[in-house]
């Protein structure tokens, strides 16, 4: 099914279960450090966020295109709005990075998540459309193999992985993940100094 994927020339691809995990988390530590209830991740505001993460900046014209692609587990990622699965698949919005266009593609039971995150990322990061690729894998469990795999990519393509820590190695350039949730959760960096 990937393969047969006609494909943008900006993707993010994410391991959605693994992001609401790690937005659960988040929410679960700053409520006790701010001493207030955090909001669900606002999905737009993450990925645009992440999308700056990879590179893109504002465009004049408004006509590029991002493209979304949300491997899953679960049929809802409870710590992000809207996070419904189905409701995700196939929607878009715009903003000034541009149109991104939303897939949530579930992992079969032929398959595991670790495995069709590296495939797909392989798939993506051989096409020659795509100029320029951001990860958000499951790093803590699948980062020597995101590594290994990303290591054939083409010299041009502008690769960008995130993740919740600084990781050795790699010929991409690495982003902390924890930024991008924080500012979907509305949760600033002020908030965070002046509670200290």
């Amino acid at each position: 099914m990937m393969k047969e994927t006609k494909w943008r020339e900006n993707i993010i691809l994410v391991d959605a279960d693994y992001v609401d995990k790690v937005a659960f988390d988040l929410t679960v530590n700053f409520e006790r450090m701010l001493g207030r209830q955090i909001p669900q991740a606002d999905m737009a505001k993450w990925l645009e966020c992440v999308a700056l993460d990879g590179g893109l900046r504002p465009t004049t014209d408004g006509e590029r295109s991002i493209q979304v692609v949300l491997l899953h587990q679960r049929p809802q990622m409870a710590n992000f709005q809207p996070g419904t699965m189905a409701e995700l698949d196939g929607k878009a919005f715009t903003g000034p990075l541009g149109e991104f266009q939303l897939s949530s593609v579930p992992v079969e039971e032929l398959t595991t998540m670790d495995d069709l995150f590296i495939d797909s990322m392989q798939v993506i990061a051989n096409a020659a459309e795509v100029r320029r690729l951001i990860v958000v894998p499951d790093a803590e469990h699948i980062y020597n193999k995101v590594r290994e795999a990303l290591r054939h990519a083409d010299d041009d393509k502008h690769i960008t992985v995130l993740t919740m820590q600084p990781m050795q190695g790699g010929c991409f350039r690495q982003e902390i993940l924890g930024y991008s949730l924080m500012a979907a959760l509305g949760i600033s960096g002020e908030e965070i100094t002046d509670n200290k």
